[in-house]
């Protein structure tokens, strides 16, 4: 199947997730709590394309979810936080800002790298196939209905501002925009570096150049700090309730350090044995300069 016709395919699944979305927070019940009006919107969203995902009999039909999602829920709360006293709206651009420089450059990289359907995340059939007769429900959680809470709680911080009152704009909210928008650059410059060195390796070479020679997983790196950005962002609208708005920003940290890097390593080191000599020398997340090469 070709590249465009995997994309039209995607698409539908898309029109008819948001869809459902849409029409739950326009006519369906009403909880008189945006933050639960937006995570159940969610939730019908992601059921819809879990529904999706086993008709085309490809998981990663969830993948741009991660990133389409956002734009979706902090566009709903900047809408409905209008009526709401004491938003801070300086605050409420700035969140609008970092999410969409985020949002579009991560669904671009999706549209860029995606060769179709005949392709799946290589996570996926290990954590589906292995489940046996549970496979649909593994699908279900673990591909789908888990990362969605992770960016929702993620999310929270963004909610924060746009639909609460917020103290007005300091310092911190201008660092948490230079952090938001820097984290975007960094996986540009991650993602854009990576595709020169796939197009000129050699067989079994690690990627250990440019921003890749500082961190085993800047584009990771990037991406968590785009979430410390909406961390920062709700901690200076209202400070005293720093302690669950971090709660997403852990939740993602927990994840990447968790479960996908080590996926991601334990593949390395499986296709390319000299990879071992970069987890030696190379941090694994936070970027610093390497260590030299042991003497031969």
């Amino acid at each position: 199947m070709s590249k465009t016709a995997s994309l039209v395919r995607v698409g539908v699944v898309y029109v008819l997730a948001f869809g459902m979305a849409t029409a739950w927070l326009l006519w369906g019940p009403d909880t008189d709590r945006l933050w639960l009006d937006a995570l159940l919107a969610d939730l019908l969203a992601t059921v819809v394309v879990f529904a999706g995902s086993r008709a085309l009999r490809n998981s990663s039909c969830y993948d741009p979810y991660w990133s389409v999602l956002p734009p979706f829920l902090v566009g709903f709360w900047f809408l409905a936080g209008r009526d709401v006293a004491g938003v801070e709206d300086g605050r409420a651009v700035l969140v609008m800002v970092v999410v969409a420089v985020w949002a579009v450059r991560l669904t671009g990289n999706w549209l860029h790298d995606w060769p179709g359907l005949h392709h799946e995340d290589f996570r996926y059939a290990p954590l589906r196939d292995g489940a046996g007769r549970f496979g649909a429900v593994v699908d279900l959680v673990a591909i789908h209905l888990v990362p969605t809470l992770i960016v929702f709680l993620g999310l929270v911080p963004a909610y924060a501002v746009l639909a609460r009152p917020g103290r007005p704009l300091g310092w911190l909210d201008w660092v948490a925009l230079v952090v938001g928008v820097g984290a975007a650059v960094l996986q540009l410059v991650a993602d854009t570096q990576m595709r020169a060195f796939i197009r000129t390796r050699q067989p079994g070479q690690a990627m250990e150049q440019g921003l890749w020679a500082w961190s085993r997983h800047p584009n990771y790196f990037g991406e968590v700090a785009f979430w410390l950005s909406l961390a920062l962002l709700g901690i200076a609208g209202a400070p005293g309730d720093w302690w669950w708005l971090v709660v997403g920003f852990v939740a993602m940290v927990a994840m990447f350090e968790g479960v996908s890097i080590p996926m991601m390593e334990k593949r390395s080191l499986a296709r390319r044995p000299s990879y071992g000599d970069v987890i030696a020398r190379v941090p694994r997340l936070v970027p610093r300069p390497p260590r030299r090469r042991a003497p031969a």
